[in-house]
C-alpha cells in the first residue's frame, strides 16, 4: 500500500497562492492515478483534481478549473497542487489520495493525513 504525506498548507489572503505537495512511499506510485480532495468544516469531503499515472491527463472540479493545477513527478514520487487566485471558499483540509482514475472518494483506498489551507478575505 502506498503511504502518503501532504505538506505546504498554510494561511493566505484571498487572491494569493499556495503549492501543496504529497510525497508517496512505495515503488508502485507511478502505476496509480493521484487525486486531491478537500473537506471544509461541516461539509463532506469533495473532489478537487486528479491526474493519471503518466501525468498526461488531468481533470478538475468545476469550482477550481482555471485556478488550480495538478501535476506529478514520478521520479520524486510526488504529486503537487498549485492553487492560485485563492478564495475564502477554498478553506479546507486538503487530502491527497492514490488509486484509480476517478473523482469518487469511495474509489480511493490510500489517503494522506491532510494539510490545512485557510484563506482569509
Amino acid at each position: 500500500q502506498v503511504q502518503l504525506v501532504e505538506s505546504g498548507g498554510g494561511s493566505v489572503q484571498a487572491g494569493g497562492s499556495l503549492r501543496l505537495s504529497c510525497a508517496a512511499s512505495g515503488r508502485t506510485f507511478s502505476r496509480y492515478a493521484m487525486a486531491w480532495f478537500r473537506q471544509a468544516p461541516g461539509k463532506e469531503r469533495e473532489f478537487v483534481a486528479g491526474i493519471i499515472w503518466s501525468g498526461g491527463s488531468t481533470y478538475y472540479a468545476d469550482s477550481v478549473k482555471g485556478r488550480f493545477t495538478i501535476s506529478r513527478d514520478n521520479a520524486k514520487n510526488t504529486v503537487y497542487l498549485q492553487m492560485n487566485s485563492l478564495k475564502p471558499d477554498d478553506t479546507a483540509v486538503y487530502y491527497c489520495a492514490c488509486g484509480p482514475v476517478s473523482s469518487r472518494e469511495r474509489d480511493f483506498r490510500s489517503w494522506g493525513q491532510g494539510t490545512q489551507v485557510t484563506v482569509s478575505s
